[in-house]
């Protein structure tokens, strides 16, 4: 039986693949490599020593992703695959609608169909919008702001309606707050498309000298030193919380809500303090206007997954931007490979990817 992991290919979805194979599970993933690099997944078959199978399609494509499930004995689905960056989804709400929501659908659909009702899903720390207070538990009132995370509530909402309808179903959704830092071999880690969204690969970018200064979205907010303060996870205790998760969801019915998150926030300027500590680099910064909707603080209460999962995060920030720096130093690139590399490479057939072993 193997564990169908969509979005695979991605920053969380790679590290979770590694966390899962040494935690001994055979995996299948499924990715359309829109913002991601198959490259990823040849590493993280370098890294466990196990091999993968890899299945290039879209989530949309009904017909292609039913046979994903007529050929593999498939007992639970990790569900990361969809669009995560906010501003394009205020941009463009239609295509993040139709994605995120439409191919939620399709795999749940499939899932019942072959009676495959074990599934974790990707949600994430948007959902609560704007809080009032911190830390934030999974009690608080969920007031999404912008489409993005208007589709992760709205999956929520359809993933619980599923179990009421059918109580054979287990789910196990995960609010997740900012991962960053990157695998301890260097291997592997964020890599996103364009100009970052996100504060550490924007930090990362700048220290390698593909951007030339940070630009930092307000300084006036209510917090220490009026930057705004976020929760950092890294992104190897994020991916064990997934195995977590999954060890809980194939155990029981029900659909079960964890934050994973540190429990502690810091500011950006904590953040690029503590990167240039731990490597050395200095970071140019530009104060700019606050983006609109940005919370000042936002950080997590993450005891229910610590007495529910026995999960707690357990590396700091200065971990985690030593890893980040290793990850993008070494890889300034990020997965691209020229011809020359010495990388064992993915090779494709009809249906699916294969490492080449």
């Amino acid at each position: 039986m193997g564990i169908l992991v969509t979005g695979g290919a991605g920053f969380i979805g790679s590290h979770t693949c590694i966390e899962l194979l040494n935690d001994g599970n055979e995996i299948i993933v499924v990715d359309n490599f829109s913002n991601s690099n198959p490259e990823s997944l040849n590493r993280v078959c370098r890294i466990t020593g196990k091999s993968i199978k890899i299945y290039h399609l879209d989530l949309l494509d009904l017909e292609s992703l039913e046979e994903v499930f007529l050929v593999n004995q498939i007992e639970a689905v990790i569900h990361f695959a969809g669009l995560k960056a906010v501003g394009e989804s205020v941009q463009d709400s239609l295509k993040y609608y139709k994605n995120n929501i439409a191919t939620t659908i399709i795999i749940c659909e499939l899932m019942q169909k072959y009676s495959v009702k074990n599934l974790v899903f990707s949600s994430s720390a948007t959902v609560y919008g704007l809080p009032d207070t911190v830390p934030i538990s999974e009690g608080f009132p969920l007031k999404a702001i912008n489409p993005y995370g208007r589709t992760k509530l709205m999956i929520e909402e359809i993933l619980q309606d599923l179990y009421i309808s059918d109580n054979e179903w287990s789910i196990t959704i995960l609010r997740y707050f900012n991962p960053i830092g990157a695998h301890e071999s260097g291997m592997i880690g964020e890599d996103p498309s364009g100009t970052p969204n996100n504060l550490m690969p924007y930090i990362t970018k700048v220290a390698v000298g593909q951007l030339n200064v940070l630009n930092i979205f307000g300084n006036d907010y209510p917090t220490i030193d009026g930057t705004g303060v976020r929760d950092y996870i890294h992104v190897v205790d994020l991916a064990i919380g997934h195995v977590l998760a999954l060890d809980k969801t194939l155990k029981s019915t029900g659909v079960k809500i964890y934050n994973l998150g540190t429990g502690k926030g810091y500011s950006v300027l904590e953040v690029v303090s503590a990167f240039e500590s731990a490597t050395g680099v200095k970071i140019p910064i530009k104060i700019t206007n606050p983006r609109p909707g940005d919370a000042a603080i936002c950080y997590a209460d993450p005891k229910k997954a610590e007495k529910e999962l026995n999960w707690k995060a357990k590396k700091g920030i200065i971990e985690m931007c030593e890893d980040s720096w290793r990850w993008q130093s070494r890889n300034p690139d990020g997965f691209k490979i020229n011809e020359e590399s010495e990388n064992p490479r993915l090779i494709y057939s009809e249906d699916f990817l294969i490492p080449n072993n």
